[in-house]
């Protein structure tokens, strides 16, 4: 039996285990803005312009190709000739209309977005407008 025997565990964070724990430290971090979080707010914001209009389009869609589709099983399964033709034009108006809400979405997020995206972009880069004339 050997009484001066030394043990111990070493543990180290995984390099993504790092990453994490520095994502979740900077969101109850609340000192002054860095470029840093210049950079999660640029990110930030174009992802809600893009993910809502995207989200918008998507369900705008979804929802007139399940009214066609109901038009299609009206016409096909129970020969309702003349609603269901009705019905599937109606689901497709929606459908159609899916892309120009998209633009139109993603329109209105640049507008609302876009100065500020620009004035992050803008310091991000270094760059200095006011001198251009």
């Amino acid at each position: 039996m050997n009484e001066n025997k030394f043990e111990y565990t070493y543990r180290a964070l995984s390099e993504e285990q790092k990453r994490v724990i520095s994502s979740i430290k900077g969101q109850y971090d609340v000192k002054a803005e860095t470029p840093a979080g210049a950079y999660e707010e640029i990110v930030r914001l174009d992802k809600k312009v893009k993910s809502t209009a995207m989200a918008l389009a998507i369900s705008v869609g979804t929802i007139g190709l399940l009214i066609f589709g109901l038009g299609l099983t009206m016409v096909l399964e129970w020969q309702i000739y003349l609603w269901g033709i009705l019905v599937g034009l109606i689901g497709a108006i929606p459908c159609a209309l899916a892309m120009p809400i998209y633009l139109l979405s993603m329109k209105k997020g640049k507008k609302k977005y876009g100065a500020r995206i620009l004035e992050l972009s803008s310091e991000l880069l270094g760059e200095n407008n006011e001198g251009a004339n």
